[in-house]
């Protein structure tokens, strides 16, 4: 009988197989582009199974970074190695237009097959300025559209 060939390596196929997956997040307010690369890819050597990357500006100036995730993340992508990649959370609603988000990583689907993963949130006026128009609601009627009635 012969053996049918695979184009899967070791790693990938203990990789789907696992029940327990631990990523690295690549901070996009602390760090600059290059140095997330750079600790992104010494996250993956020692063994981390995604990379995400933060999808918020910098909310104090001294730090002065905020790279564009969605540009970062096709960088990412072309580094060596088989991690899946993604965003932690963002939010396609106040900071992006959600045609812009579904384009953005229907491209990068296109580009690494089975490795992008898009991590979705609704956001929180702290971090997230509406730049689509939209307002976010008073506080209060946020807390009920959540089901918390305690004051």
């Amino acid at each position: 009988m012969r053996a049918e060939s695979t184009d899967k390596t070791k790693q990938e196929d203990q990789q789907e197989h696992a029940l327990l997956r631990i990523g690295y997040k690549a901070s996009a307010e602390q760090f600059g582009p290059n140095e997330l690369l750079e600790f992104s890819c010494t996250a993956e050597a020692v063994g981390f199974d995604s990379v995400s990357s933060a999808t918020f500006p910098a909310l104090e100036a001294y730090r002065g970074h905020a790279p564009s995730s969605i540009a970062w993340l096709g960088r990412w992508g072309r580094a060596p190695g088989a991690s899946i990649i993604g965003t932690s959370v963002m939010t396609p609603t106040f900071r992006y237009h959600p045609s812009v988000v579904a384009q953005a990583f229907a491209t990068l689907g296109v580009m690494f097959p089975n490795r992008v993963v898009l991590g979705l949130g609704s956001g929180e006026s702290l971090n997230d300025v509406p730049a689509i128009g939209i307002k976010w609601p008073p506080f209060k009627s946020g807390r009920r559209a959540c089901g918390n009635r305690s004051r």
